[in-house]
């Protein structure tokens, strides 16, 4: 076992865990944050996307030991005081989703790639999130909710 410290969606957790064990099974089973999902286990569908020290990270392709030290942000941490994130309302308003499981992991690669370049346009959505699959939707109403959310947090930081 190891120890690590970890801050997660604001909140500091020290934890033993086995050397082997992937964050995103760090996340659900240990601290209970099941809104990350495990969709394959080998980095192809991105549903279990998180933010690490702000970047996009697929968390079933991290060790929990190697977020040491480090800030988790997951679709737990995005809503404050019962209000939706700009990025969850944008999917909501926009239909941007069906069944909800790749969800999570599409707002928060959305969220990463709208942190990293301001407002997109569709071109900049679709290769930002190719990495994210989504069985149910098409992509057109996710790619519409991005653009909707980006604009807006772009012109909130300004």
């Amino acid at each position: 076992m190891k120890a690590i410290s970890v801050t997660v969606n604001g909140e500091q957790h020290e934890a033993e865990v086995e050397p082997r064990q992937l964050l995103v099974y760090f996340l659900r089973e240990q601290l209970g944050l099941t809104g990350t999902n495990v969709g394959c286990d080998t980095s192809t569908c991105g549903s279990c996307t998180v933010l690490v020290d702000g970047r996009s990270v697929k968390a079933c392709t991290l060790l929990a030991v190697q977020a040491d030290g480090a800030e988790v942000t997951t679709i737990e941490g995005l809503g404050t005081d019962g209000e939706l994130h700009p990025l969850q309302r944008a999917f909501h308003e926009q239909h941007g989703l069906q069944c909800g499981f790749c969800t999570p992991g599409m707002i928060m690669a959305a969220l990463g790639l709208i942190e990293e370049n301001g407002a997109l346009d569709d071109e900049a959505i679709r290769a930002g999130l190719e990495g994210n699959l989504c069985r149910c939707t098409g992509y057109q109403n996710i790619v519409a909710a991005v653009r909707a959310a980006s604009a807006e947090l772009a012109g909130a930081r300004s």
